[in-house]
């Protein structure tokens, strides 16, 4: 049986909907978290040390720029004080991101904002 091309138009159609749908709604589900936790950071509530290398580090910066998220960063190439957080936090790896006092490795906006909470 042979598929008719306005078919497989058809499939093609649902797909990129669908696949629109999903990215709309995680767009509308950061903006939200985005939103929260702006809200709720203070200056000196987030604090995230990074690498300059660290692309996690990078999307987690444009995240909370984006976002107009108040936090501040270390360097650990940079900055020893920053480089002896960071081996004290005994992290596999950066970012670090430390929200009140607790640390978490890795940037998830939902832990960020429970940590707020």
């Amino acid at each position: 049986m042979k598929a008719s091309p306005r078919s497989l138009l058809g499939l093609v159609v649902l797909v990129l909907g669908i696949s629109a749908g999903v990215q709309w709604w995680h767009g509308a589900q950061d903006a939200r978290l985005g939103a929260a936790i702006a809200e709720r950071a203070a200056p000196g509530d987030i604090r995230m040390i990074a690498s300059d290398t660290c692309t996690y580090c990078a999307h987690a910066r444009a995240w909370m720029g984006q976002y107009r998220v108040r936090f501040s960063e270390c360097s650990i190439e940079r900055d020893p004080a920053c480089a002896a957080a960071f081996r004290d936090s005994q992290a596999p790896g950066t970012p670090v991101v430390v929200v009140r006092g607790q640390r978490q490795v890795g940037f998830d906006p939902r832990r960020v904002l429970a940590a707020l909470s």
